[in-house]
């Protein structure tokens, strides 16, 4: 293995057609992996390799890829300062229907590079991906992209993420022209200007004077840029003040670098990747500033036996600890499990322990990733990115590790599913394909739940959104061959409570012999504000109360178990519940009769006779939609949005168009791009996430809680 000082784990994330897969293509033509570059638009980027990807022109699935990287290169050429970087990269899906494959990339990567389109500047899903990097401390680079299209301005999108993202960005560069004449940019490090030769496809450079007519902007933006990261070095900030030239390029590095690695700063930098510009110097940014494995601190864990903190630091010779972050089906070797090291070694053939199962684990083969080609490697240490072959049960986020030092490593967030669509097998031949096609596909993907509807017997797919369902029946079709007929879209909406109340359930049941006694007294209501604000993720909050031995300690377990159980289905339609707090304080128990199942069933019966009395509300999806529209459209789409009782927001202009922002309904919004194309004669665009879960009004609620019973009195 080679040093890890110069091993860099780090992820391509932004907006739809920001132009992350473009630039990984650049990334892998430059590194000398591939020596064709292929478009996206002709459906031959190497990590876009899903026949879906080729049709849509759309990254799916994140796609990992290994590389070596020279660096520092005199004008684009290897030189005896030269040191080999060895890159795991990950270019990550844009479209919010995928967001999960952000979030397992983020969570095991060491730095980012955040695209950003030059034209465009913070979209939507821009500030979705800044989050999920925010939520794993990720460090990052701004990379503005698409410099040399019309409407391209650099220091806009500088001023938009600090602005919109809350960030502290830092230009390390000025383009040199812009759209058309977009030539090559000022390094306001060295204070020269880079012109990339097109001949060599952007992989040499000149350096050039800045041009006279940037001078003085050059000196003021390098100003501010030593300004910015001077507080981190003492004596940058002694020579900023008594002489600001007597500052060398390596403290300036060095003092970026560390801004960067404490996420004080974000680095921009501009090019145009489809224009061979600017992706170099973006990936010796990478080797600069971006942390390296041991740069991170160590990796905390608990210990599955007793609960307490364990750390393991990035170091072979530490004990084996991995983090399974996707599991992929391929038809040639099976399941293939991807997994980031964090400590230790781990040779191909011997075993791990995998701490939710609890089973152990051999592992027959081990690989690195080249997008869907696997080239086979003896042994992973830690700080490095693989894959492996043979394991009989694997979940995405499960730890693994060495069987005689356990840890369980903190899981990813998975959001909910917000759509879900109900699909039956064409034929008899279908129905045994069916089943294990889709147990297939939800060990792949966390977010896609499946469920069976007792009452009509269909079976029900949950997930992200319209495209996300339309790619899994169509991955049903081409992979698995089956055929499904589909019924139409349904929200997937939540039962919440408004007010708490108090109950007390008594379970007695004698049928000769032993029988069960349970008695619980608890309050059922909404989860406490300050409870919700330090656990964001969580929507089950259990506070025992219980004083002077009324239900015995061991039946507690039980209880909460039982209650949890209940959320799944509520009392109004059915649909799940959304933050619930239980505070159990008195009970009492039979010293024969009661057991943990007494104690569950009553916690269940309990939940079903209180929740009706706690005002139970129906909660819809409502997601944030921004459009962006030519003027003339204006009125026809802001009317159909108040159609489709959407809360405006805002509007701006950018580039000539209007951009409308606005939070709707996800029941409002089905079919909406066909409406929006035929409205606009095909020329407004929009993009839609989920923003939170609302009460829905009155005659919303009725509607939908009299649909599910009269479907349940039909059946």
């Amino acid at each position: 293995m080679a040093d890890l000082k110069f091993q860099r784990n780090f992820g391509i994330a932004a907006h739809i057609d920001a132009g992350k897969t473009t630039t990984t293509e650049r990334i892998l033509r430059y590194t000398g992996m591939i020596h064709k570059i292929g478009e996206v638009h002709d459906g031959a980027a190497t990590t876009d390799w899903m026949e879906q990807e080729k049709e849509r022109g759309i990254t799916i699935t994140s796609a990992a890829v290994s590389c070596q990287w020279n660096f520092p290169t005199v004008k684009g050429k290897a030189d005896a300062n030269t040191k080999k970087y060895y890159f795991n990269i990950i270019d990550t899906p844009g479209h919010v229907d995928f967001t999960v494959e952000v979030e397992r990339s983020m969570r095991v990567l060491d730095g980012l590079i955040a695209l950003f389109s030059a034209v465009d500047g913070v979209e939507p899903q821009s500030e979705t991906v800044w989050r999920q990097a925010n939520r794993y401390n990720v460090p990052r680079i701004g990379f503005v992209n698409k410099m040399d299209r019309a409407g391209a301005d650099f220091l806009n999108v500088v001023k938009q993420v600090k602005e919109m993202l809350g960030s502290k960005a830092v230009p390390l560069q000025l383009p040199i022209g812009a759209e058309d004449d977009f030539k090559g940019v000022v390094d306001l490090i060295k204070m020269k200007g880079i012109i990339w030769h097109m001949e060599t496809e952007g992989m040499t450079f000149d350096e050039i004077p800045v041009p006279a007519d940037m001078v003085e902007e050059a000196n003021e933006w390098r100003a501010n840029l030593v300004e910015a990261v001077a507080e981190y070095d003492d004596k940058l900030l002694e020579k900023f003040f008594e002489n600001p030239d007597s500052i060398s390029e390596d403290e300036i590095h060095e003092a970026i670098r560390k801004a960067t690695i404490d996420l004080s700063i974000v680095p921009m930098m501009c090019g145009s990747s489809f224009k061979n510009k600017g992706v170099q110097t973006a990936l010796d940014a990478v080797c600069r500033y971006l942390p390296s494995p041991v740069d991170i601190e160590a990796v905390k864990g608990t210990d599955p036996d007793n609960g307490e903190e364990l750390i393991r630091k990035p170091d072979a010779k530490e004990p084996f600890a991995a983090l399974a972050f996707k599991i992929m089906t391929d038809p040639f070797v099976g399941r293939l499990a991807f997994f980031r090291v964090y400590s230790g070694h781990l040779d191909a053939g011997s075993y791990v322990l995998n701490v939710r199962s609890g089973k152990k684990e051999r592992i027959s083969r081990i690989m690195k990733m080249f997008a869907n080609k696997q080239n086979p490697i003896d042994f992973i240490e830690a700080g490095d990115i693989g894959a492996a072959v043979g394991f009989k049960e694997i979940k995405t986020g499960d730890t693994l590790c060495d069987e005689n030092h356990p840890i369980t490593l903190e899981n990813m967030f998975i959001p909910e599913p917000v759509i879900a669509i109900a699909i039956e097998p064409k034929t008899q031949a279908d129905v045994d394909k069916m089943g294990m096609a889709i147990a297939k596909l939800v060990e792949e993907d966390p977010t896609l739940r499946v469920n069976t509807d007792e009452d009509t017997g269909q079976t029900i797919l949950r997930g992200m959104g319209e495209l996300h369902l339309e790619i899994i029946i169509d991955r049903m079709k081409r992979e698995f061959k089956v055929e499904v007929n589909q019924g139409a879209p349904q929200v997937a909406y939540k039962e919440a409570f408004n007010t708490t109340v108090e109950h007390r359930e008594v379970l007695k049941k004698q049928t000769g012999g032993r029988g069960k006694f349970a008695d619980i007294v608890f309050e059922l209501g909404p989860v406490d504000a300050e409870w919700k604000a330090e656990n964001p993720d969580k929507h089950y909050q259990f506070v025992n109360d219980i004083f002077g031995g009324s239900i015995p300690r061991e039946f507690v377990p039980a209880i909460q178990k039982g209650f949890e159980q209940s959320m799944s289905t509520g009392v109004l339609a059915s649909y799940p519940v959304d933050n619930m707090k239980i505070r159990v304080f008195d009970g009492s128990f039979h010293q024969v009769d009661s057991d943990s199942m007494s104690f569950e069933l009553c916690a269940k019966q309990g939940f079903r006779e209180a929740a009706r009395k706690a005002k139970p509300v129906l909660l819809e999806p409502i997601m944030k939609v921004e459009v962006v529209t030519p003027d003339q459209y204006m009125g026809d789409v802001t009317g159909d949005l108040n159609r489709r009782r959407a809360i405006l927001e805002g509007m701006d202009s950018r580039n000539n168009a209007q951009v409308i922002k606005a939070k709707v309904p996800l029941s409002e919004m089905f079919g909406y791009v066909t409406q929006l194309r035929s409205l606009s004669s095909g020329r407004a665009s929009s993009t839609m996430e989920f923003s939170h879960y609302s009460p829905a009004p009155n005659n919303i609620a009725e509607e939908v809680i009299a649909k599910v019973k009269g479907k349940v009195g039909a059946a």
